[in-house]
């Protein structure tokens, strides 16, 4: 079959189809269906552009209502429920002045109405200030575990983003939150970041002053009757604006500080609680080593102490397992693939005993605990461990004189002994040159400044660095000052030693040998070599401290007052603070 191809063209002839009607021929023309067409370039052109224009108008509205571009500008607090924090005030230990400030708050959340009734107001705010690691923010969130209302947490930085404004729609998202929690609390910890004092002349940050004036402004603009309560914390309140630390924003200032010897006691007994521990603890002896040590020193140190006691085998902690733990946290661990050489023993023995027996010779130095040439982990081939006996706030003239002569004590021995010096004294010469200068600067114990103050302390909760208050001349006469100092408590630290060469030899032979010695032993060799009669009141007393652990002392000494009169079976009377009287004599 042979097939044909026609060709067709368009015929410009107006007249054709009526032509091709009368002539009888039928035809028609199918007319196309166009709406998918349509449609597809609807899809195509149209809808994209209607999304977009969609999104573009639902960011718009929520950077209008605080939310900013993908929700930058969006609080990101987190928000506990009540009872959620899990802590209370009997969580918190060593703090009870600012528990007390704090549980007035608790109260006026509670009781409102038993304080507006005579016209009183609940703070607006309560700063809480101290060193890092004393429990500010668990301090806070004990206050929202017993007032048992919502708790937002966010730290200062979180406020602070790249773009300019969001610190701010942050601020007014946060506190917009919590007036429809009423009543809550709201915590800002480390506000220093936004609380900056706003000087222009070391150049201004637009975001964070931002950040700031919405919060002064927020703060101002809530009402306090309807139980939104502001708490933040910081360790560095000198460089907070003034404007955030007056009444009516921050009314209370509430100073975390160190523990003193009864607060450690009861941070320990805290943390120790959930511990299994043996007979011999005596919480009071290492809270008495402690000193100065911070919430979380003291929780760290007892976790420690667990560790160590499961290294060894048992399922109990020690006493020697918190001392063992103490020690690892100020001065590292023991480094037992470090190997000294004999003589290099020998230079950090006469050195650590340096130290040791000018502390025993001298009345106003504090009691050796431990000496030991062991190397640690955090630099140090040798140390002398000291524990006072009772806790002090104050230091007299006297006593600072002693810890010179006792921080110069053991490069002092190393030139006694070998005619020459080493390199390890270099941290007791700046522990003893920061004291001597201290005693120029802050304390006005020098006869040729008197008492000026030359030195002010800056950042006083953080690292207590001083600032010089005077020209370079009075720095130089200072540095001559401190410079004579030291050479004086060097040379009385060589004439100690020098006259008692044959107790420090006897010593540091023994120390050599041993390794490590505690305070009993040391003074045990010391009294011999100096032909000190042994006392005889710690015979009787260890026994009774061994049995009584954590008894008061007023007890200890009853029980040990009753066996000195069952051994002398005598009679005596005592005062109503019961001291013996003096026998009469016919």
């Amino acid at each position: 079959m042979t097939r044909k191809q026609y060709y067709t063209g368009i015929v410009k002839d107006d007249t054709l189809s009526d032509r091709l009607y009368k002539a009888g021929v039928e035809y028609e023309q199918k007319i196309p269906d166009s709406t998918s067409y349509m449609v597809m370039n609807l899809l195509v052109n149209i809808v994209p552009l209607v999304i977009m224009i969609g999104l573009g108008v639902m960011l718009m509205r929520r950077m209008t209502k605080g939310g900013g571009m993908m929700g930058v500008g969006k609080s990101n607090a987190k928000m506990y429920v009540e009872k959620s924090t899990g802590v209370t005030f009997k969580d918190v230990a060593g703090q009870d002045e600012a528990k007390e400030s704090l549980q007035e708050v608790v109260d006026f959340l509670h009781n409102p109405g038993k304080y507006t009734g005579i016209g009183a107001k609940l703070p607006k705010g309560a700063l809480l200030v101290g060193p890092p690691g004393t429990g500010k923010t668990l301090l806070a969130k004990a206050v929202a575990g017993e007032a048992k209302v919502p708790f937002f947490s966010l730290s200062g930085s979180a406020f602070v983003e790249m773009y300019v404004g969001v610190g701010a729609s942050r601020v007014r998202d946060l506190f917009k939150q919590a007036q429809q929690m009423a009543p809550c609390i709201i915590f800002i910890d480390e506000i220093d970041a936004i609380g900056k004092s706003r000087d222009s002349q070391l150049g201004g940050n637009d975001e964070r002053e931002q950040t700031l004036n919405q919060l002064l402004a927020e703060m101002d603009g809530f009402d306090s009757n309807k139980g939104l309560l502001l708490l933040a914390a910081t360790n560095r309140p000198e460089i907070l604006d003034p404007a955030l630390l007056r009444p009516g924003r921050f009314d209370r200032r509430i100073i975390v500080d160190k523990p003193d010897l009864k607060g450690r006691i009861d941070v320990l007994k805290v943390h120790a609680k959930d511990v299994k521990m043996d007979e011999t603890v005596n919480l009071e002896e290492i809270a008495l080593a402690t000193s100065g040590a911070v919430g979380s020193d003291l929780a760290n140190m007892i976790n420690e102490a667990a560790i160590n006691a499961v290294k060894k085998g048992r399922n109990v902690v020690s006493q020697a397992d918190l001392f063992e733990a103490v020690e690892v946290v100020l001065v590292g661990k023991e480094k037992k693939d470090r190997i000294m050489s004999q003589k290099e023993r020998r230079i950090v023995s006469y050195h650590e005993v340096g130290h040791a027996l000018v502390t025993a010779l001298q009345k106003d130095a504090e009691p050796v605990q431990k000496i030991t040439i062991v190397p640690r982990t955090m630099g140090a081939l040798g140390y002398v461990m000291q524990t006072p006996e009772e806790e002090k706030f104050l230091n007299t003239k006297a006593e600072l004189e002693a810890m010179l002569v006792t921080a110069l004590a053991g490069r002092a021995a190393e030139e006694l002994v070998f005619d020459t010096v080493t390199t390890g004294a270099s941290n007791d010469i700046e522990q003893a040159t920061k004291i001597a200068r201290a005693m120029v600067t802050q304390y006005g114990m020098s006869e040729k400044f008197g008492l000026i103050g030359l030195e002010s302390i800056q950042n006083r909760y953080l690292d207590g660095r001083a600032v010089m208050n005077c020209g370079e001349a009075t720095a130089a006469e200072i540095d001559q000052e401190v410079m004579k100092m030291l050479k004086g408590a060097y040379a009385e630290a060589k004439r100690m030693l020098s006259e008692h060469r044959e107790t420090m030899d006897q010593i540091a032979g023994f120390l050599i040998e041993k390794e490590t010695i505690t305070g009993k032993e040391f003074m045990k060799i010391y009294r011999r070599c100096e032909g000190i009669p042994e006392p005889e009141e710690k015979k009787e007393e260890n026994p009774v401290k061994e049995q009584t652990i954590e008894m008061p002392k007023k007890e200890a000494d009853t029980e040990a007052a009753q066996q000195e009169e069952k051994e002398t079976q005598k009679k005596v009377e005592r005062d109503e603070d019961g001291f013996i009287l003096p026998q009469k004599r016919d």
